[in-house]
């Protein structure tokens, strides 16, 4: 589906009788890298795009999101970053998966000087060293995300960590922060193994084997996806799992539990989304909504395209226009609503504060679950200004 034009509804035309053009939002992700996320995201935005047509669009005028297949490589997500702005014209770029992708996206709108909203990208660069006026990231961070952990495994008796995480610049940024926010609470743990596995080409057995030679008494998983599945395979043929603790970002979505099913590994702490058992309003409406549409229960990805889609309309709303310096404006600073509760761009990194759910996995029915969870709202995990301004150029806010 590289080139192939996914609009939620059809392009404004006269006989349509609306002659003002459509607002054309520019969107890229790895649909056939990773369909589990993507395909569950898709129409998470899809959904959104439908509702605020219905209720007569933005400005007046219909929303319109050309969607492009990035393969989840670099070069691909830049070549249609490049076509979508320079021959389709969009008003603005969203989406993204891997963080090497979202950060070739981000670099991508500062030379075209275009606003782009990275949905999933987690890396910390993408709003700190690397980070630009036209960069706004939605999901927690890296450095966010290993917080909400980290004030769960400092109650850990475990002193002695190994690290599993993909060795790419998320897992490796993963296992930084990690480290070093476990250490200023905890100052008498070690790491004293570090795995980094290729991403998607993990050997599950080499790679526990080397870790627990070193006899940790807890591990830090950073690995998602078919790595994932394969390491708890392992992990579990072994003996490890539950036996040695385990604390692991995004393990707790469904979009990875499916694939666990009856294997999943009681007791790890994790990072991930109990939509089945949330019951705000925000979340029921949204749910109910969702299962009407695609008669499915939600991922995290449906609430990540849906809300990346919300913080757009909002921003749009705000600025009264699609122009990009005008949106840059609105967008710090902005508040938005989530499937989560509502959240905002803090104007300092461009990063949101939409929180995450962290809990304890279980099974239930022969199927992974998350337990003893909570709500982590994003903004009590944000780092300090200071800590901010250490790390992003102060040029990236011009």
């Amino acid at each position: 589906m590289g080139g192939l034009l996914l609009a939620c509804v059809a392009p404004v035309t006269q006989a349509q009788g609306n002659s003002r053009p459509s607002i054309k939002i520019g969107e890229i992700n790895s649909y056939s890298t990773i369909p589990q996320f993507t395909h569950p995201y898709r129409q998470g935005w899809q959904l959104a795009v439908e509702e605020i047509n219905v209720t007569g669009g933005l400005l007046g005028r219909k929303v319109e999101v050309v969607s492009r297949d990035d393969a989840g490589k670099p070069e691909e997500a830049l070549r249609h970053a490049i076509e979508l702005t320079s021959k389709v014209k969009v008003d603005l770029l969203a989406g993204g998966f891997f963080s090497s992708v979202g950060l070739a996206l981000a670099d991508h709108a500062l030379k075209s000087k275009r606003v782009f909203v990275a949905s999933e990208p987690l890396a910390d660069a993408l709003v700190w060293e690397q980070g630009n006026r036209y960069t706004f990231r939605l999901r927690p961070s890296t450095y966010m995300q290993a917080a909400m952990l980290v004030e769960e495994a400092a109650r850990l008796p475990a002193k002695r960590w190994a690290t599993i995480a993909p060795d790419y610049e998320y897992g490796q940024s993963a296992v930084t922060v990690f480290k070093e926010l476990l250490k200023a609470r905890r100052p008498d743990v070690e790491f004293v193994s570090y795995q980094w596995p290729a991403l998607g080409k993990i050997e599950a057995g080499p790679t526990l084997q080397a870790a627990m030679q070193k006899r940790p008494e807890a591990i830090f998983n950073v690995t998602f996806g078919d790595d994932l599945a394969k390491l708890v395979r392992e992990g579990n043929h072994r003996g490890i799992f539950p036996r040695i603790p385990v604390v692991s970002m995004l393990s707790g979505e469904p979009e990875y539990l499916e694939a666990l099913k009856d294997g999943t590994p009681k007791g790890w702490i994790v990072t991930g989304y109990p939509w089945d058992q949330i019951d705000s309003h925000e979340h029921a409406s949204f749910a109910a909504n969702y299962y009407r549409r695609f008669n499915e229960y939600p991922k995290v990805g449906s609430a990540v395209g849906y809300a990346t889609m919300q913080a757009i309309f909002a921003a749009i709303r705000k600025a009264n226009s699609t122009d990009s310096e005008k949106l840059v404006a609105a967008l710090r600073g902005l508040k938005f609503s989530t499937p989560f509760g509502p959240a905002e761009f803090r104007a300092i990194d461009h990063q949101s504060t939409m929180g995450a759910y962290v809990g304890k996995l279980d099974l239930r029915g022969h199927k992974g679950t998350m337990v003893q969870w909570r709500y982590a709202d994003g903004k009590a995990y944000l780092p300090s200004d200071a800590y901010v301004k250490a790390r992003r150029p102060s040029a990236a806010m011009k």
